[in-house]
């Protein structure tokens, strides 16, 4: 009967392992199947953005088609679109009308960016990028002599900028650029791709910028496709998250590794000073005053020399232009009257309208953003002086009585204890 009961035991047990071996093959095939699934829908999402956003060929092709009918021309049509010397690189791009990419032009490389009409959109988000209508590049007419493209030029400028006494030299700067073949005169293709570029106002804030070295120079356009220096490092916290990771790594952690890829201190104070130079030059520059209406590292880069620059101008915008623009605001409070990022007026509620005068000029926002930079890793000796200037420069109101007084003083007390640090260093 023993012998008997072994045999039947050990068929229990057998049955038993070949049912626990067949369910764990179906769990791992159900887990196998499943991560293929979610791995294909992933690439999928990323290739469905990439592709939405990534149009470089579109923009080359809608570019180079007009430059062949002869409606534009300029110093980079000809390598675009007829030597093939002008090289589109990795996209940048973050929205689908402003293509965005790093590219190379003989001996230089830099960023391209163009601009494109209504892309398909599947976004249902509820912030939708504005409609943007492809250029028509009808702009100076035929028969415009270069007297009237001067007044043109000169008007835009005018209304973008304001009365400014140094306009004409700002034009005659703009026309030499205009004569992109160097033949000593302005064609009406090359007027209609220096209309469409100047129309872009972060290439206008750029110009304006570029002989102080605050901005990439501009190398180069054909209509409004232009390519500009490339910044050789950025974000200012010197560390930027390849773009399929950005949405998968939290905030706190990125701020995190932001400061661990900086560089030395000393070196960290030399771009802080370039961008307190910035500050400086923008508060009342030779063609007037701009306020900087977002402050986020990722705008800002340096050069192998460690020279700060801005590498997006669209935060910049003229003061007499955001004045205008805050005049015609009706508000309920002060978060009605914002511009940008973080430009700010209050809210008049007798009239029910926004005021002109930005509640922080941009000193007490670059302080802000230089907080965190410049503290960290300061030398002891300095620490706490440096910790009360920067809370002190972060107080500073817009509508303070003596604001220019008080804004120079802090300024140039800043950048005299930064400098003390360096000046006896190799990064000076």
């Amino acid at each position: 009967m023993a012998k008997g009961l072994l045999p039947r035991a050990w068929v229990n047990r057998s049955f038993y392992f070949q049912a626990r071996i067949s369910f764990m093959r179906v769990k791992y095939l159900f887990l196998t199947w499943l991560t293929v699934l979610v791995s294909s829908w992933v690439v999928y999402v990323q290739y469905s953005a990439y592709t939405e956003l990534c149009r470089g060929h579109e923009c080359k092709n809608a570019i180079c088609e007009k430059y062949r009918r002869g409606v534009i021309d300029g110093s980079a049509c000809s390598s675009l679109c007829d030597k093939g010397t002008l090289y589109f690189g990795r996209c940048l791009s973050s929205l689908p009308n402003n293509q965005v990419y790093t590219g190379s032009w003989g001996d230089h490389s830099g960023v391209i960016r163009c601009q494109l009409g209504e892309a398909a959109r599947y976004d249902l988000s509820d912030e939708p990028e504005p409609r943007r209508e492809a250029p028509a590049f009808d702009q100076p007419s035929k028969g415009t002599s270069v007297e009237k493209f001067r007044e043109m030029v000169f008007s835009l400028l005018k209304s973008k900028l304001g009365e400014q006494v140094n306009l004409s030299g700002l034009v005659s700067q703009i026309l030499s650029v205009t004569d992109g073949n160097r033949d000593g005169r302005v064609s009406l293709p090359e007027a209609r791709s220096t209309w469409a570029v100047l129309q872009r106002d972060e290439v206008l804030l750029g110009l304006v910028l570029q002989e102080r070295g605050h901005t990439p120079r501009l190398l180069g356009f054909c209509g409004d496709l232009y390519m500009t220096d490339r910044v050789p490092y950025g974000p200012l916290y010197g560390f930027a998250l390849p773009w399929p990771l950005v949405s998968w790594v939290p905030g706190s952690l990125q701020r995190t590794m932001d400061q661990w890829f900086t560089p030395s201190w000393p070196r960290k104070a030399k771009i802080s000073m370039g961008l307190l130079e910035l500050v400086e030059d923008v508060f009342h520059g030779t063609y007037g005053s701009f306020l900087m209406c977002d402050l986020a590292a990722v705008h800002f880069g340096y050069t192998d020399r460690h020279e700060l620059c801005l590498t997006d101008t669209q935060v910049l915008v003229p003061e007499d232009e955001f004045r205008r623009i805050m005049r015609a605001l009706r508000c309920e409070t002060d978060a009605d009257c914002v511009y940008g990022a973080d430009c700010q007026t209050s809210c008049d509620l007798s009239e029910k309208r926004c005021g002109e005068q930005p509640l922080r000029p941009n000193l007490a926002k670059a302080c802000r953003t230089l907080k965190d930079y410049l503290l960290r890793g300061a030398p002891s000796g300095m620490s706490e002086e440096l910790e009360r200037q920067l809370f002190a420069c972060m107080a500073l109101r817009g509508n303070s009585r003596q604001l220019d007084m008080e804004h120079s003083l802090i300024l140039n007390n800043l950048k005299a204890l930064l400098w003390r640090q360096i000046s006896h260093t190799k990064d000076s």
